[in-house]
Parts: structure tokens; sequence; C-alpha cells
């Protein structure tokens, strides 16, 4: 049972999330209007993952995310917003969030992103991963988005995995399906676009993960767009 805290200046959605989550088998530990109130709770309470509006009144979520990487390192982040914008998505996803989905998203998503997250995986709404690549590609060759750069801050000290000599390794099908992903496709359209079922498609995805030993999403794509 995971113990969810839920941070959002909508007490509505505070009240819904709380229903979903808690028929679902998960613990609510606490809900906060703001940064400042959910970092009063976590001072005393265990939390495995918190969802955390962007823009509320106070404390907002870029601030709030920063302060939990600091002095809550192993409480997990999904960013659950209706903003979407370069700021916003650079800021989150540097600063240490773990997902970021938009709350139109269904309740399977959510569900789903939780499950992913705890399980170690980057997890971000198809709009947020197409407009990431957009960034990466309006960047240019050579020059380093802060998406990009904080990546290799994070590898510092590890040997990247050098694609253009794991070429020879990779399958002309794997190669099709991570020219989708940097494209922003969901396994699901990629499925779609290729003719092959969803399953078969996240096999060829770990393959690709053992092969060049990066085993998250985003990282890969920024690699990808980089080799």
């Amino acid at each position: 049972m995971y113990k969810v805290l839920l941070v959002d200046d909508e007490n509505l959605l505070l009240d819904s999330l709380e229903i979903i989550l808690s028929l679902n088998g998960m613990e609510i530990v606490g809900k906060a209007n703001d940064g400042k109130e959910a970092l009063d709770i976590l001072e005393g309470t265990e939390c495995d993952i918190a969802l955390v509006d962007i823009n509320m009144k106070g404390m907002g979520g870029i601030e709030l995310i920063g302060h939990m990487k600091e002095k809550h390192k192993d409480v997990k982040i999904l960013v659950l917003t209706t903003f979407y914008d370069d700021d916003n998505i650079t800021k989150a996803i540097t600063g240490g969030a773990d997902g970021y989905l938009l709350k139109d998203s269904g309740k399977d998503t959510i569900l789903g992103a939780i499950n992913q997250i705890m399980g170690g995986v980057t997890v971000l709404d198809q709009k947020v991963m197409l407009r990431l690549t957009q960034l990466m590609s309006q960047a240019g060759p050579g020059v380093k988005t802060s998406m990009e750069a904080e990546t290799e801050n994070t590898n510092e000290g590890d040997k990247s995995p050098n694609l253009s000599n794991l070429a020879r390794d990779i399958t002309q099908r794997e190669q099709e399906i991570c020219t989708l992903m940097v494209e922003g496709l969901t396994n699901k359209q990629i499925a779609q676009k290729l003719y092959i079922s969803e399953g078969t498609v996240k096999n060829y995805i770990s393959n690709i993960y053992d092969k060049t030993g990066i085993h998250d999403r985003v990282k890969l794509i920024v690699a990808l767009k980089e080799s």
C-alpha cells in the first residue's frame, strides 16, 4: 500500500483524488493546499509519493519540488497540473520530479503513473513528452537544453552509453521504435503505427534499455537526440 500526499489548492480535486486513490488501495497521509503546508506534513509523516500541482497560492510546486529533493529525497514526486509550458516542464523535471501528468488524465492513467514511478520509471504525459522533444530539436545540434544539462549532471562520473557504438546491436525494428519515441509517440501509438501489439512494443523497449544501458525513457530520448 502506497502512502500518498496530495498537494493542490483546489479542495474539490483533493477530495476526488482521495476517493479514487483510497478505493485503489492507497493510503492518503495528508492533503495540503500549498508547498509550505505539504512540507509541514512531511516532517512527521511517512510518505512514498506526493502528487503536486504547479501553480498554487503561497509556495508553488516548483519551489516545493526543490525543498522535497533536499529534505525528503526518498519521496517520489508526480506533478499533476494544467500547465505544460516550457518553463514549468523544464524546471519540474530538472528539479527532480519523477513524473508530469496533466489534470485531464483519466484515473487509470494516474493510477498507472503512480505504480510506474514507484517502480523506478519516469512518467510523462504525451503532450509533455512531445514538448520536450520539440525543445531538444529547437536547441539544435551541439546546444544543450537545461533538461540535457541536468541529465549530464545527474550521471556525472558514470560512463555514458555511446549509442553510435551500439548501433550494430540494435535491430531495424528497434531503431524504428527509437525514432517514434523521439517523436513523442506513446507505446500504444507506436504499436498502432507499426501494426504490432503494445506488449511487443514494451518488449522491444526493454531490449533497447538493456542494449543501451539507459533504463529511463526521458534519458533515452535525450541520448537518442544527441546521437
